[in-house]
């Protein structure tokens, strides 16, 4: 059944702030609104007025009220606003007396984004677009996650659905109507042109090396190498500020620490493992475990030695990460005696040595310069990716497969049109299921609960 009370919440930051916007979303939302200011304001016209306790009539804040009716509002339902002063009694006060209201309550999280698209006003990738911006940390994340919001994904995906439908459709005419004079003989043929076409554009999408997922999630910098080699000093020289434990004892790091970067607008996530060694000690030997395998799954590795005591890459870094590019990080170069190049960057078989000193912050500059190329240079080619969440590309890949089956079975010898016809429409149903126009139930639940209240 549907839920048709009435939800109000703060949609605005933490109090105390300067301004306070307080949200009502529902078929009492104008009857809330003249219970606390005593009138309703034109739609869509900011008003100054009077904000009151309906039990007592005391004045709480002058605020100003908007409203606006069903279906022109953000949630497709009657909707007012308040922008009230944002202290936390003046909040607090008006939240009991909207509570006072009968058939209103406290809007739960997401909710006021969920009845928007319940009633049509976003569909489902709009809908994570705008969970993605909410919680983005870096410019590039924000672009991708407004680009989405305003149909980068969703208008492609009607846009495909409704050719599928195109194709559906004659494949059915023949099914239905080939006994009809005035309906051709071969309609699987431009049916199956369709699918084709549609096939080799939602697979082009698909080949995008996965960068609108990474750009979402951020790329993983691992930071490797054998003990006391200088891996903490540097995390927290990237991190500035003292997130990993140092100490002269080998063996300190045992569990994996990260750190959150934004470098030149990209999100990097940056690792700090267990010294790679041979030890018999258990919590150690898990600690290495941990390390070797969020290494394997790192986009880049940055593995560290202690140049001063002659520590090279070796044969542990290439069982390590086998698939994504390692750095050679030669730490140390203080304790070098006699005149040392800090900083080089320069490639051989490891991709690029960089030399410096993570105690004395010496080649620091020239490291996070070549991270930011880096990761520059991975997302240059994805800022445009239609794909963005690992449920896109599993409903894309499901298309894919349907399609791939209805123009085996188009191109096969005395074609069944039923089989095509069922292939279509699951292409269709996927879909749908990627805008959210059918069967998405069972993932609403977990798009919804990340979202803050009042949003």
């Amino acid at each position: 059944m549907v839920d048709r009370s009435t939800i109000f919440a703060l949609s605005s930051g933490r109090p105390p702030a300067a301004i306070a916007v307080i949200r009502i979303s529902g078929p009492q939302a104008r009857t809330a609104l003249e219970r606390l200011t005593g009138r309703v304001p034109d739609a869509r016209k900011v008003t100054l007025a009077r904000v009151c306790d309906p039990e007592n009539g005391e004045t709480i804040d002058e605020a100003l009220a908007l409203w606006f009716p069903a279906p022109q509002s953000e949630t497709g339902e009657d909707v007012a606003e308040l922008q009230l002063h944002g202290g936390q009694a003046v909040i607090a006060a008006v939240l009991k007396a909207l509570g006072a209201v009968a058939g209103c309550r406290l809007a739960e999280p997401g909710e006021f984004t969920r009845r928007a698209f319940e009633n049509g006003k976003l569909d489902l990738t709009a809908v994570e677009a705008l969970g993605d911006l909410i919680f983005a940390e870096t410019s590039a994340q924000r672009r991708q996650a407004f680009r989405q919001l305003k149909g980068l994904i969703g208008d492609r995906a009607e846009a495909w659905r409704g050719r599928l439908i195109e194709a559906l459709a004659l494949v059915e005419a023949r099914i239905d109507f080939s006994d009809e004079a005035d309906v051709p003989g071969d309609l699987i043929a431009p049916a199956a042109a369709i699918a084709r076409s549609l096939r080799d554009e939602i697979a082009a999408a698909l080949a995008d090396g996965r960068r609108g997922e990474r750009l979402r999630d951020g790329l993983v910098v691992a930071i490797a190498g054998p003990p006391n080699a200088g891996k903490s000093t540097l995390f927290n020289r990237l991190a500035r500020r003292e997130a990993a434990i140092v100490s002269p004892y080998a063996g300190t790091t045992r569990d994996v620490i990260e750190v959150h970067l934004d470098l030149d607008g990209y999100p990097l996530t940056i690792l700090d493992t267990a010294g790679i060694r041979d030890s018999g000690e258990p919590v150690e030997q898990e600690g290495i475990r941990r390390a070797r395998a969020r290494a394997a799954e790192a986009d880049l590795v940055l593995w560290v030695t202690d140049v001063s005591a002659g520590g090279r890459m070796g044969t542990e870094m290439a069982r390590l990460n086998e698939g994504s590019p390692h750095w050679l990080i030669q730490n140390k170069i203080d304790l070098l005696r006699g005149p040392h190049a800090h900083g080089a960057a320069k490639k051989n078989e490891c991709e690029l040595i960089v030399s410096l000193s993570a105690t004395e912050g010496e080649g620091l500059e020239e490291l996070i310069a070549a991270l930011a190329q880096f990761a520059t240079d991975f997302f240059a080619r994805g800022e445009n990716a239609v794909v963005t969440r690992a449920r896109h590309r599993e409903t894309l890949e499901q298309a894919v497969a349907a399609l791939d089956r209805a123009v085996a079975q188009a191109a096969g010898a005395g074609p069944r049109e039923e089989l095509i016809a069922e292939e279509l429409r699951q292409a269709s149903s996927a879909l749908g299921r990627l805008t959210g126009r059918v069967d998405v139930e069972d993932v609403l639940d977990k798009i919804f609960r990340d979202f803050c209240i009042g949003k």
